[in-house]
């Protein structure tokens, strides 16, 4: 029988930032929780971030995940942008290791092959996905099912990691 893990998956921005918790046992996969952190609108920079490190330590005492996985960021049109979303990630990256958890980082290309099939996937074909694999999910934010979407991922690759280990 192999064992259980509680992942949570993680879909850092500045202004959203969603989060996803699932359940894997081999290949079979479970629905926990899901949501958006929203930093207070009008906050400046440093107050939002602290506001995403909150939400997200307060989310791992509430749910305790053994693992975590953050979507890494992809290039931007922006510097600016990219140095926010960089540091909102940052901030993704640090909770659950400040936490102890084992923290894994996945391309988004990665996260769209590992769910849909593709790594050119559009947010509505990830999001249709997440509902067939996780059927219990309603009504998700976009935010949360790509949250719900690097979960998956991660849980994919870790089980195959672990067979590899095993081999």
């Amino acid at each position: 029988m192999s064992s259980v893990i509680r992942i949570l998956g993680i879909d850092p921005g500045s202004a959203a930032t969603g989060w996803g918790v699932v359940t894997a046992q081999g290949a079979r996969l479970s629905y926990v929780a899901s949501g958006v952190i929203r930093p207070p609108r009008g906050a400046d920079h440093p107050r939002k971030l602290a506001a995403i490190f909150s939400g997200l330590k307060a989310l791992i005492e509430t749910h305790a995940p053994t693992e975590a996985a953050v979507e890494e960021t992809f290039v931007n049109a922006s510097p600016r942008d990219a140095l926010v979303l960089g540091q909102a990630r940052g901030v993704a990256l640090l909770a659950p290791a400040d936490a102890g958890l084992p923290v894994a980082e996945y391309a988004a290309n990665t996260i769209k092959k590992s769910v849909v099939g593709r790594g050119h996937a559009d947010k509505a074909q990830v999001a249709a996905m997440v509902k067939v694999l996780l059927p219990k999910t309603e009504d998700l934010a976009t935010d949360e099912a790509d949250a719900l979407a690097v979960a998956i991922c991660h849980a994919h690759h870790a089980g195959m990691r672990r067979l590899e280990k095993a081999s």
